[in-house]
């Protein structure tokens, strides 16, 4: 089954992968403009033959068909994965150039602020495109099981299933299930689980990756006769119950009732360009609308033919309904920090982050980055550092920060300065003004077009 997995990674090479991106022999995406900081793996014993089963059963699922039984071949089981993976990475590929050519008929491309909004697995440090996240995050689980089935059915309960609800109550019922043996472990009862069960097929079946879980603690599918049935049905039977696989069983449903949903991180793109006066230039992809280029158009020209008539009219109530209609228009902004020296510092953001994490990414930037400093807007107003609100409710002469100026993009260009009562001592004490951007990004500076 090891051997299977191998064989599959090399053949889909991560398919997702994008235009620029490095792959290793074993599969995994290297893109050049991320390096992945993570310590390295220990190596792993060759998985147990329960192991081998999750992770047959997982893969299986990729196509929503029955858990294939023990005599499926593995040739069978290695085209379903390749197919429906290929299936996938064509999809995302062809939405996405769709949504690239529509964009193009509005934006000459070879003059975009940013090419793209992109993201990084944290599973395997490869940066991905918008589309290809779900599917390379969806792949990167999958070969988890060969390290760690229990790690690899949490991820899939948690990362699979977008309803936080139905979630929650199947993890509360397998923790009942285990939680039952755990107290009763001598009591056969306890230890079978009818599948044609209502609450098994309402609230367990229906959540993606809790078979596989049930499976990696030791449960497997037997059928059984049933007291006033002709026929047999299928149980999930639990075989094991000493003293030490029910401790493993308790660490593993702490697991499940810790665990989190594996969401690729956004990649800044951190970029420092040199002094320019098209610096308040804005040309950005499709990515960062909400809406077609046509919609944002005809709601822009419909703004301004009412703007003037309302705005003596309008209540407050409906001033906030705008204003929530706005901030919907963007998922990310891209900011830009003209510092000192002239040169400008870019990075792309979530449209809900908050002020501080702005100011986290101009520090971590810095070479000094300890030292004070602020941010200004245009119209002069300042950025607080402990501001808890997010990049599209921080208002701005009474437009939120993603649409400062009636700019028809979410982006603004905003002004570093040090802290004068800091700089006024480090002046007064014979220091020298300190160094602005790291070396790194100065190593890749670029020229605004």
């Amino acid at each position: 089954m090891k051997k299977l997995f191998e064989d599959i990674k090399k053949d889909l090479k991560f398919k997702s992968a994008g235009p620029g991106k490095k792959l290793t022999e074993d599969g995994s995406s290297k893109p050049h403009v991320v390096q992945s900081s993570g310590p390295a793996k220990p190596c792993h014993a060759a998985p147990t033959e329960g192991a081998q089963k999750a992770g047959a059963a997982a893969l299986a699922r990729i196509e929503g068909q029955p858990r294939p039984r023990v005599q499926t071949s593995q040739d069978v089981i290695r085209l379903q994965v390749k197919r429906e993976l290929e299936e996938e990475a064509v999809a995302a590929a062809e939405k996405e150039n769709t949504t690239a050519v529509e964009g193009s008929n509005v934006k000459d491309l070879a003059f975009l602020s940013v090419t793209g909004v992109y993201f990084t697995c944290p599973l395997t440090g490869a940066t991905l495109t918008k589309s290809e996240r779900d599917v390379h995050i969806k792949e990167a689980i999958f070969m988890r099981f060969e390290e760690d089935v229990v790690e690899a059915s949490v991820m899939m309960v948690h990362t699979f299933n977008k309803d936080r609800e139905k979630v929650k109550a199947a993890v509360d019922i397998i923790s009942k299930y285990i939680e039952n043996i755990c107290k009763n472990p001598t009591e056969e009862k306890y230890r079978k689980i009818k599948l044609s069960n209502k609450v098994f097929q309402e609230k367990v079946k229906t959540v993606e990756g809790s078979r596989e879980f049930l499976e990696a603690m030791g449960f497997q599918s037997i059928m059984l006769d049933v007291e006033g049935q002709e026929e047999s049905e299928e149980f999930l039977v639990l075989m094991a119950h000493d003293p030490e696989s029910l401790e493993v069983m308790k660490e593993s449903r702490d697991r499940l009732q810790r665990g989190e949903p594996v969401r690729a991180q956004l990649d800044r793109q951190p970029q420092a360009f040199r002094p320019s006066p098209n610096a308040m230039r804005f040309e950005l992809p499709p990515e960062f609308y909400n809406l077609t280029a046509e919609e944002l158009k005809r709601e822009q020209q419909q703004k301004n033919e009412v703007v003037d008539k309302n705005a003596m009219l309008r209540t407050k109530a409906m001033r906030e309904r705008e204003e929530q209609r706005e901030r919907r228009k963007y998922n990310y902004t891209l900011l830009r920090v003209r510092l000192p020296d002239g040169n400008i510092l870019q990075g792309t953001f979530l449209a809900w982050d908050k002020v501080s994490v702005l100011f986290q990414f101009v520090r971590d930037s810095l070479v000094d980055g300890w030292q004070p400093f602020e941010l200004v807007a245009p119209g002069g107003h300042k950025l607080q550092e402990d501001q808890e609100v997010a990049l599209n409710e921080c208002s701005l002469k009474g437009k939120v920060l993603t649409n400062v100026s009636l700019l028809e993009v979410p982006a603004v260009l905003l002004t570093f300065s040090w802290d004068a009562a800091v700089q006024a001592d480090i002046v007064a004490a014979g220091g020298k003004s300190p160094a602005l951007l790291k070396p790194e990004l100065l190593e890749n500076i670029q020229t605004l077009s």
